[in-house]
């Protein structure tokens, strides 16, 4: 254990690297201010690559980062603190380093050596808020090409949903938003790229780049992006790949719990949250006090509201808040949430609801006369537990056809 880590590898052969890094930040606290977090440098054979945000705090925790192409031969890596970004309570200990070759040949190379660089956003450095904490990637086939498709998971979101309205839409309240898609030709080259621009606009990228890796940065306070390089931070998180279409985007949470984590005490910071079944502004509850649900659905004109009554009750408590533009009008695979009494257990509910509602037109449009929402798979349900974990998950088979002003329900016990 050491404030500073000084690490060795060797490569036989050419190769992108991952480096896991175990790193803490002693006295650090993400929920309290001027204790947030250390921010690590860490310097590969000599040379300034990289900044580690310690969100995990004082716990001992893998960063797991790409350290870029790699020539064959020894190489060196350092572990810092970065004095002038760290909070002044926040300390740094480097306990080891795991160093992961990925050569061409390896099935991972391209997910790997396409991995965006993300620079933090201008207006977040200092203030510990929307940091990056997952990359995953997903490869998709679009107009005849194979694509790798990357989204990050921000720690928060400053700007656009409202923190009630991303509870309800979709049963968090970090930002999930997809920065980078690359069209690869049969060389596995990027032969076109796009990124996700102001206003959610695709569009093409022709930034600078590390290697095969874009440079990227956000530039909004939801976290769209540009493709230009511009702040002190530099970011290589490693990203993980997942199979896409068969979960909600939210699952890559559950796979890196410690963004459950990061999630809470940054709302706590923030002054975000409120008390059980108080209305106060934009704030929500604590995040353990909410039941999640995953589903698969397909809507015509219509919006699911998600609703749940505890054992012994007659009341039902709904993901919505009795709000239309709060349910859900979008197909595919979602989570939602719904907020329960503190301290609740997982066997206390016995009933699911799903309703089905006529949503809001847009702007200047009139509302539809009718719809449907299908579910097509309920993907199951869990509590997070007194540490803010995802608890066991509760499952159930259900899948029918609701007419809007129609609810269907689903009884557990």
């Amino acid at each position: 254990m050491a404030a500073q880590g000084d690490f060795e590898f060797t490569l036989a052969r050419p190769a992108e690297v991952i480096a896991e890094l175990e790193l803490s930040s002693p006295g650090a606290d993400w929920a309290v201010a001027g204790r947030e977090a250390a921010v690590a440098d860490v310097l590969l054979n000599g040379t300034l690559s990289q900044q580690v945000m310690l969100f995990a705090g004082q716990e001992r925790y893998a960063y797991s980062v790409f350290l870029g192409p790699l020539p064959p031969g020894k190489h060196t890596v350092r572990v810092q603190r970065n004095h002038r970004h760290s909070a002044r309570g926040a300390g740094l200990e480097a306990y080891g380093a795991r160093f992961l070759p990925v050569e061409p040949e390896s099935p991972q190379y391209a997910v790997v050596a396409h991995a965006p660089v993300l620079y933090a956003r201008e207006d977040t450095i200092g203030r510990f808020s929307d940091t990056p904490l997952v990359v995953y990637c997903e490869r998709l086939r679009e107009q005849g090409a194979d694509v790798l498709q990357y989204t990050v998971v921000f720690s928060n979101e400053d700007g656009g949903t409202s923190t009630r309205a991303l509870m309800a839409r979709w049963g968090r309240t970090t930002d999930i938003e997809y920065v980078y898609r690359c069209f690869l030709d049969r060389a596995g080259k990027c032969a076109r790229a796009t990124i996700q621009a102001k206003d959610h606009k695709d569009v093409d990228f022709d930034g600078q780049r590390f290697g095969q890796h874009p440079l990227l940065t956000p530039v909004t306070r939801n976290n769209m992006l540009a493709g230009r390089p511009a702040t002190a931070l530099r970011y290589q998180l490693a990203p993980i790949e997942i199979q896409p279409g068969v979960h909600s985007r939210e699952t890559v949470m559950d796979l890196r719990p410690m963004a459950w984590t990061v999630m809470a005490k940054e709302l706590r910071r923030e002054g975000k949250l409120r008390p059980f079944g108080v209305v106060e502004e934009e704030k929500i509850s604590d995040p353990r006090n909410y039941l999640y649900l995953d589903a698969k659905l397909k809507v015509s004109d219509g919006a699911f509201d998600f609703l749940v009554r505890l054992r012994g009750e007659r009341l039902w408590r709904s993901s919505s808040l009795g709000r239309p533009d709060y349910a859900i009008a979008r197909d595919g695979w979602i989570r939602t949430a719904v907020e329960l009494p503190p301290g609740t257990p997982l066997d206390a509910i016995e009933e699911l609801g799903f309703a089905c509602r006529v949503p809001p037109p847009a702007r200047g449009a009139p509302y539809a006369v009718a719809g449907t929402c299908r579910l097509e798979e309920f993907g199951g349900a869990f509590l997070l537990d007194q540490a803010g974990l995802p608890g066991p998950r509760l499952t159930a088979k259900a899948s029918f056809l609701i007419p809007s002003g129609q609810m269907e329900t689903l009884r557990l016990r």
